[in-house]
């Protein structure tokens, strides 16, 4: 909310404000600000008609490619219960923006398994999806040798079609190069992009509380992928299509190394695969009593343990925005963790995500950067700045000129000089 409405005022992204999320999801957060402001309801009903379109698609893919035995609507059905697994991944996040993409260049991967004849739309599509992806969540970029190894190893690629799916790759994330560009943010984009990947994490919730709750599906996951594949036979195509979903899920896991922010809406690209194999424990397993059980359990139970378990666990986390007591109407820069003093204001500076500015502003500089470093600063001064760490004061004595506009009125609080 804070990176669309700061972005809505005229500024950009790594030019002006410092923040890891993609510039496509940058993009998507402006307008969501110009059209319904700091509304909370308007994120969660957007993210819910994303998840609707995420579980109708790939229920229709795996349909469509005879992925099981026979036609059903189990998958939409045990997708809808995955995405309760947390209540974060109902909400509107880059996470969300990007695995909707994702998902839309797995089904072309499928269409891959049994279509015999030119592919090359197809391909193509598989490429700017991806790249789409990265653009809205930069984390996505791990895909890129998904795509190509399942191309290669599994899909079949010519050495044309795989040039086809680079190309289609790049074109988003070329189209993003060329705005920088044209708005003279290129040089602060190449430098700023790849700390997005070294900056500190942000544990909010912990692997231990994931596996708690998720033991459960990943159980019925593991089931199902043995039983489809050692007990049960199969077509040409379906092993393809299993193949797919095990390098996708490795895959999936290996993103979890890089993300800066623990949260569990970012589990939302495991979703599809899980949902695969999840379907197939319960097409397979033969009494009727254990799939019963199995499934209420599922598709009742996870979602309340869900709600139980995390209303428990991170009530008093930091994960929360909690009330702030002081409040503030101007628009004022906190450089910390703790983003409570937004609720009341509007953000006035260039630092929006602290451990990434931190890293930025650590970084040894020559005297051309910190020239452009300083016109960041004065082209957008806050009227206050919340300096709990002394990071901002260490800032200020770079720049004699910048620490002239600034009063110290208390201890971590600085105030412009009007």
């Amino acid at each position: 909310m804070l990176l669309g409405e700061r972005l809505g005022q005229g500024y950009y992204l790594y030019q002006d404000i410092i923040d890891d999320n993609g510039p496509l999801s940058a993009g998507f957060f402006t307008i969501m600000d110009l059209l319904f402001g700091r509304s909370l309801f308007a994120y969660e009903v957007v993210g819910r008609l994303l998840i609707s379109f995420q579980i109708l698609y790939w229920n229709s893919i795996l349909i469509k490619f005879r992925a099981f035995d026979i036609n059903t609507y189990l998958p939409a059905i045990v997708m809808a219960a995955l995405f309760h697994f947390s209540f974060d991944l109902l909400s509107l996040s880059p996470a969300l923006l990007g695995s909707t993409f994702l998902i839309l260049a797995l089904g072309q991967l499928f269409s891959q398994t049994v279509l015999q004849k030119d592919t090359s739309e197809s391909t193509l599509l598989i490429g700017i999806y991806a790249g789409l992806a990265t653009g809205f969540q930069p984390n996505y970029i791990l895909f890129l040798p998904y795509m190509i190894f399942t191309g290669i190893a599994i899909s079949s690629f010519s050495f044309r079609q795989l040039m086809l799916s680079l190309v289609g790759y790049f074109l988003p994330i070329l189209l993003i190069t060329v705005f920088y560009f044209w708005n003279d943010g290129l040089e602060e984009a190449i430098q700023i992009w790849p700390l997005t990947f070294l900056s500190e994490k942000y544990e909010y919730q912990s692997l231990i509380d994931w596996l708690i709750l998720g033991i459960f599906p990943l159980s019925l996951a593991v089931v199902g992928y043995f039983i489809a594949t050692v007990l049960r036979g199969s077509t040409i195509n379906q092993q393809k299509q299993r193949q797919l979903i095990l390098i996708w899920l490795l895959f999936s896991a290996a993103e979890f190394f890089i993300i800066k922010k623990q949260a569990a809406y970012q589990l939302v690209i495991l979703i599809p695969g899980l949902t695969y194999l999840i379907t197939q424990f319960f097409l397979t397993i033969k009494k009727e009593i254990i799939v019963k059980i199995t499934f209420y359990l599922l598709v009742i139970g996870l979602p309340a343990t869900g709600i139980w378990y995390w209303n428990q666990k991170i009530a008093d986390s930091e994960y929360f925005v909690g009330q702030n007591e002081a409040r503030y109407s101007d628009a004022i820069l906190v450089m910390g963790d703790d983003l409570a003093p937004y609720l009341d204001a509007r953000i006035g500076g260039p630092f929006l995500n602290y451990r990434l500015s931190k890293l930025y502003l650590d970084q040894d500089r020559d005297l051309r950067e910190k020239a452009r470093l300083f016109q960041m600063l004065q082209k957008q001064l806050p009227t206050k700045v919340l300096d709990p760490n002394g990071d901002f004061e260490k800032l200020l004595k770079q720049f004699p000129a910048l620490e002239s506009q600034y009063n110290k009125t208390s201890k971590g609080v600085f105030t412009l000089i009007k």
